[in-house]
């Protein structure tokens, strides 16, 4: 997919949460719940998460040089890994360390009252920015369930985004729950649960991202569908009757490699030969869009010929 979709997701979470760390940094100085710095550090972790993305969209547009003759479209890769980062170093461990001190030494609030309107409040922003990247998604999704869409997904962008929300709205609910039981019980510790579960909530999504965007930057192929469909227009039964191997890798997210060997018909004379792999690059290029470099080396096909 083009990354206009993604950007407008990312524009809408960087919007929501920059307005929404404002709040909660706010919210923590009035009533000094823990969970409510947790939840404000997580905003700020996610307004930086996004502008990493819209950064790394911009340098995936240079230009291809004599260093990077493929150009710079795995930054998009490179850049959502950081996100991942950043959300486990400073969104995750900073949450979790805030969440234990707080057990350890809870504190009464004050004026909770605030802290429980601000996070009703954020989680209507919230619910606005997550809808916003589900209706990006589901355009590029297909039928493919929501897991599925997330770890094979090419583009980065909209899984993060995705993740985030959902991290953030969860987030939310178990801030709200522990300002809402330290009202309820008069006891502070409920509050550091709160941040706890959001400490480990913000954990798990970021291992799942790290783990995602690793495998996408040492390079991931095509999909089974679009592996079948380039397999499949490869081959004319006419001058190409098989194809002997083929490897391909996403050199950014929308621009796939593909480099096969393929048996053309004995007989055909060089210029028959090049109309045939012509001819079988425009086949594979209108069947999968991303499939913009292809290399196809013609050959005879023997039975030792299949690994070399």
């Amino acid at each position: 997919m083009s990354a206009g979709g993604s950007r407008r997701a990312i524009i809408a979470a960087l919007t929501a949460n920059a307005g929404i760390a404002v709040a909660k940094f706010i919210g923590a100085a009035i009533t000094g719940s823990a969970s409510m710095l947790a939840e404000a550090v997580h905003s700020v972790a996610d307004t930086s998460n996004q502008g990493l993305l819209l950064f790394g969209q911009r340098r995936a547009e240079k230009e291809a040089d004599e260093l990077h003759p493929f150009g710079y479209a795995r930054s998009r890769y490179f850049y959502s890994f950081i996100v991942a980062l950043v959300l486990f170093t400073l969104g995750s461990c900073y949450a979790l360390y805030e969440g234990i001190h707080k057990i350890q030494h809870p504190e009464e609030l004050n004026s909770p009252m605030v802290a429980i309107v601000i996070l009703v409040i954020a989680i209507g922003l919230e619910t606005y920015s997550f809808r916003t990247a589900v209706h990006e998604s589901v355009a590029v999704k297909g039928d493919a369930s929501w897991w599925r869409f997330i770890r094979n997904s090419r583009s980065p962008e909209l899984p993060v985004v995705l993740l985030e929300d959902a991290g953030a709205l969860i987030g939310l609910i178990f801030a709200l729950a522990g300002v809402g039981l330290t009202m309820l019980t008069g006891d502070p510790v409920w509050d550091g649960i709160g941040t706890l579960a959001i400490g480990g909530l913000l954990g798990v999504i970021a291992v799942v991202l790290i783990v995602e965007m690793q495998s996408l930057l040492i390079g991931e192929g095509a999909t089974p569908e679009e592996n079948r469909l380039i397999q499949l227009n490869l081959v004319d039964d006419d001058r190409i009757d098989r194809v002997i191997h083929l490897k391909t890798q996403y050199l950014g997210p929308e621009e796939l490699l593909v480099a096969a060997k393929v048996g053309v018909v004995p007989g055909l004379d060089i210029a028959a030969i090049a109309r045939a792999i012509d001819d079988a690059e425009s086949r594979v290029r209108t069947a999968v869009p991303t499939a913009r470099v292809i290399y196809l080396e013609p050959d005879l096909y023997r039975a030792a010929s299949a690994t070399g």
